[in-house]
């Protein structure tokens, strides 16, 4: 497996993986990512991608994407569930259902670190859903938790 820049290209496959860390539990009807993507929480965390600040890493295995993981900046005004500070993104990561359970999401997240600090940030932050088996993940990798909003955890960790 390989890890690669994201690039503008990128885009369809990103969205499926966003459809992929929406819908991450196995038994859950998923609609037509359509639908997913007109729900203006979802479609922002890929909207206008190429801004600056955006980075953006996929793994591929034997030439076919297999998972995708991202961060962006957001502001006071327009944020996401994970946002913590302005200066401070927030990550994405998404794994082809199939391929779950083999590593490739901390590889993604390794890869992901690397280039926030590549870009000198020193902290980054996500969401998770308490019972997504991903917080396992997030944990072992420094991630603490900075606030709750329902089911789900705002966490956030050092780059450094």
């Amino acid at each position: 497996m390989k890890i690669r820049a994201a690039h503008l290209a990128d885009i369809p496959f990103m969205r499926e993986m966003l459809m992929e860390a929406a819908y991450w539990r196995a038994d859950a009807t998923r609609p037509p990512i359509d639908k997913v993507l007109a729900d203006p929480e979802l479609s922002k965390l890929l909207a206008d991608w190429g801004r600056e600040g955006d980075v953006g890493v996929i793994a591929v295995d034997d030439a076919i994407p297999v998972g995708a993981a991202w961060f962006r900046f957001w502001t006071e005004d327009n944020h996401s569930y994970g946002y913590v500070a302005e200066d401070v993104p927030e990550l994405a990561i998404g794994v082809v259902s199939e391929r779950r359970g083999e590593g490739i999401g901390a590889v993604l997240l390794d890869a992901l670190l690397e280039a926030a600090r590549g870009e000198n940030i020193a902290r980054i932050s996500l969401s998770v859903e308490k019972d997504n088996p991903a917080l396992r993940l997030y944990e072992r990798a420094g991630f603490e938790p900075v606030g709750e909003l329902g089911n789900a955890w705002t966490m956030i960790r050092k780059t450094g």
